[in-house]
């Protein structure tokens, strides 16, 4: 991870971001281009360009360092990319850009609306954790239009850190993002944690009308995953957006 001199002190949000199952299918970057916000450039991991459908779950959230009731602890689901963007050191910022993110609180997906322009709906959903022997089954489900979804893995053994170089390692490490403002410049935020575990899936699943959650042009994408594994997840902060410069 870059550590910045200019890192902000104190995070707009912190929180435990636990059980994170990560699906990664290889995508046509023409169907993302347009999506792209300006300044950044679409990233890749040997020439293969990649869209992920995220499951996870949200802990001890605080927002300004308050736990706000009732708020603390639910799902997250989203459909990501990602991009990078060279900073003033330099350095490429290796980052996510978010399609559309879906979370059960209203309250939650207003700020994130609000404060980071981030493409947030609520609905419905729920999570399943079960562990028998050393074969565990993460999953979690959500209601769209009347129609019960899920995504889920089952992993079994130990967790490892990510091969070197691996798809795993660059899905999972990503610690900027970006999005468009309302008026077309690009917003950019700082994501800080520590490098996660994984478990590379022996199933998973993600079970879905894709063409009708996230448009006809991911109908066939979201089909077979090129990678699957669930990540341990930890502690993560979220800096405050900035926009950049035109």
């Amino acid at each position: 991870m870059n550590m910045e001199l200019d890192k902000p002190q104190r995070p707009f949000l912190s929180a435990q971001w636990r059980h994170l199952v990560m699906l990664s299918y290889d995508i046509d970057p023409a169907i993302l281009r347009p999506m792209v916000p300006d300044g950044t450039e679409l990233d890749d991991h040997e020439g293969r360009t990649f869209v992920s459908v995220v499951g996870f779950m949200f802990m001890d959230t605080r927002v300004m360092g308050v736990a706000w009731p009732g708020h603390r602890t639910f799902e997250e689901l989203n459909l990501r990319f990602y991009v990078r963007r060279k900073g003033p050191d330099g350095q490429w910022r290796r980052a996510v850009v978010f399609i559309k993110e879906i979370v059960p609180r209203r309250a939650v997906a207003w700020i994130a609306r609000a404060v980071y322009g981030e493409n947030y709906i609520a609905l419905p959903m729920s999570h399943t954790i079960t562990q028998q022997d050393d074969q565990r089954r993460v999953s979690y489900g959500w209601s769209y239009r009347g129609e019960a979804c899920r995504l889920g893995v089952t992993v079994t053994g130990e967790s490892h850190d990510p091969e070197a170089g691996s798809v795993e390692e660059f899905i999972s490490e990503h610690y900027w993002g970006y999005t468009r403002t309302r008026s077309g410049r690009t917003g950019e935020y700082r994501v800080e944690h520590p490098r996660w575990r994984i478990w590379k899936a022996a199933t998973s699943e993600l079970v879905c009308d894709a063409a009708a959650l996230y448009g006809s042009a991911f109908a066939d994408v979201l089909r077979e995953p090129a990678s699957a594994f669930l990540a341990d997840g930890s502690e993560v902060k979220v800096y405050n957006r900035t926009v950049l410069p035109r």
